[in-house]
């Protein structure tokens, strides 16, 4: 075996099989969400397989939205799905699908099995058909109404198209094996009536194909190569197979992989709708949700998203994955784009009493070391600055290696100072810190001042410093497993600390800001602009931190 073909995942290795034996001359996969919900990683795991197939083989991908359950459903979702499935830099041609296209043609699939014997309309409510499936160990009970001949099935069936019964008065059944040892086999139901308005086929229909008819059917209309699924869906390929293959249609191949899996993480769209309606979060874009939308809002970057499914790989097993590697992902990208700034959160002014009263200088500092194109900023320079609450210390232990009285640093970029005095407000609190600088140990220029110094301190100039309100996110959920519990309900692991809000100030040149641009506030993490901003009002979201905060926790060093 070549190293090439070593390092195939699974169903990389199905395609090329499939393509040189001749069974498809050309591959189209498909990513057919349901829009009932915003998009989260998982999803962007399998947008990122589906594309990426296609593209590596010259095929295309088809977007489908599987819109048969017109209750839960809102265009609201729909628009959100394509803004993702873009932003994450995926094209589907410009021709989006959906399963209600085809609802004509899935009738009259249906129709041809009720007339080959093989589904019937049957009364008997949604309780009775649980009770006569059985167990995995026990054999379902066949329906009273399961031998109805093929007219009454083709008459009832018309009619409950027509609007004639109430909902869960009828439903219609495929007629399988009610003994199979896999349950999905057992009769399953393949429509439903549902008197409910539909944001694209409008009144027009009164019955609705479930997920398991509708699914293979569209795959096969769009001849779809290679349908990838998560591995819940392992059990439903039989039923999957024999639709097509008694409908006599387009052999489209159901593979399984699995799930995207993370800790600290909900992806249950039913579970990050209840965050949202009890407020838990602000939105379906809250920074803290695990929606796509929620992590672009956040500063996620696509390609960091991309690189992070790229390198968990295809399994077929399920596992969980550590949130941090995503965390990783985000930082490896943006160390090597994001500007460095300089912002101080809990200021203090520090006064240089030996600079010039009304001299300012400009320093040409470094957009980004990582990036010899990113250029250079520049930044001013004068007697008063910010320096942060915590950089400096009135009596400062041994290993503290920052200012305070008689102690030297560098201010970053600039000179060295030493602080000669402080003064205190009327609680105590260090108000102002007195420092002189030293002209000849200027950033840049050869240092004469023997002004010997063990750390360098960020700072912003007061004059022009830019107000900014700067939000700290942290993980929603402090438990690595908080869907994991038999005895807690998820809600009880909620971070009630995951959203820290601080006012501080930025370098003149955060004011030209926009939401296109990624920030590391040094010695801080990385940042972007929240939408929220105004023109009187700059907002930052941490994107994630300079490191992982939270591998102590994990026993990680």
């Amino acid at each position: 075996m070549s190293e090439e073909t070593k390092s195939l995942n699974f169903i990389e290795q199905i395609i090329e099989e499939d393509l040189k034996s001749g069974k498809y001359t050309e591959i189209v996969t498909r990513f057919p969400p349901e829009p009932n919900g915003y998009l989260h990683i998982g999803h962007a795991k399998s947008i990122v397989l589906n594309f990426g197939l296609s593209q590596k083989y010259g095929g295309t991908t088809n977007l489908r939205f599987d819109d048969t359950n017109p209750i839960v459903e809102d265009i609201e979702y729909v628009e959100s799905i394509m803004n993702d499935i873009h932003w994450l830099g995926y094209d589907w041609g410009g021709k989006e699908h959906y399963a209600s296209d085809y609802f004509d043609q899935l009738y009259e699939f249906a129709q041809k099995l009720i007339k080959k014997g093989l589904a019937y309309v049957d009364d008997s409510t949604i309780e009775e058909i649980k009770e006569m499936r059985g167990t995995p160990t026990k054999p379902g009970i066949e329906s009273p109404y399961r031998n109805r001949s093929v007219e009454e099935n083709l008459d009832l069936f018309e009619r409950m198209k027509n609007g004639e019964f109430e909902d869960g008065s009828k439903v219609l059944r495929a007629k399988i094996d009610m003994a199979s040892p896999n349950m999905h086999l057992r009769d399953p139901i393949m429509y439903r009536i549902k008197n409910a308005f539909h944001h694209r086929t409008e009144d027009k229909w009164k019955i609705y194909p479930m997920y398991d008819f509708a699914h293979g059917q569209s795959d096969a209309i769009e001849q779809i190569t290679h349908s990838i699924c998560t591995l819940e869906f392992e059990t439903h390929r039989p039923l999957y197979n024999w639709f097509i293959d008694k409908l006599e249609i387009f052999p489209s191949r159901q593979i399984e992989f699995a799930r995207l899996n993370l800790n600290y993480t909900i992806m249950s769209k039913r579970k990050l709708l209840q965050l949202v309606e009890e407020e838990i979060v602000e939105g379906w874009n809250d920074p803290r949700m695990p929606t796509i939308s929620g992590m672009r809002r956040r500063g996620y970057t696509p390609e960091a998203i991309r690189n992070f499914c790229n390198r968990i790989g295809v399994a077929k097993r399920e596992n969980i994955v550590d949130v941090a590697l995503l965390e990783f992902s985000v930082r490896e990208h943006l160390n090597k784009i994001a500007l460095r700034r300089m912002v101080v959160t809990e200021p203090v002014k520090l006064i240089i009493t030996n600079y010039p009263d009304g001299q300012t200088e400009w320093f040409d500092i470094d957009n980004n070391p990582e990036d010899e194109n990113a250029g250079t900023r520049k930044v001013p320079f004068s007697k008063e600055v910010y320096i942060e609450k915590s950089d400096f210390m009135i009596d400062p232990p041994k290993k503290f290696f920052r200012l305070g009285p008689g102690r030297s640093v560098r201010l970053k970029n600039a000179y060295k100072v030493t602080c000669d005095d402080y003064k205190l407000d009327d609680e105590g609190n260090v108000k102002e810190i007195y420092c002189t600088y030293h002209p000849n140990s200027k950033s840049g220029q050869p240092d004469t001042s023997g002004i010997k110094v063990k750390s360098t301190i960020h700072w912003v100039n007061v004059a022009d410093a830019v107000p900014i309100q700067i939000r700290l996110y942290d993980r929603l959920f402090n438990d690595e497993a908080p869907d994991g519990h038999k005895d807690k309900d998820f809600m009880h692991f909620i971070n009630h600390d995951s959203l820290k809000i601080l006012d501080g100030y930025g370098e003149v040149n955060m004011k030209d800001a926009t939401m296109e641009d990624k920030f590391q506030f040094l010695r801080m993490g990385y940042f972007t602009m929240d939408f929220e901003s105004t023109a009187d009002e700059l907002v930052f979201n941490r994107t994630v931190t300079l490191k992982d905060a939270w591998a102590k926790s994990r026993g990680k060093k």
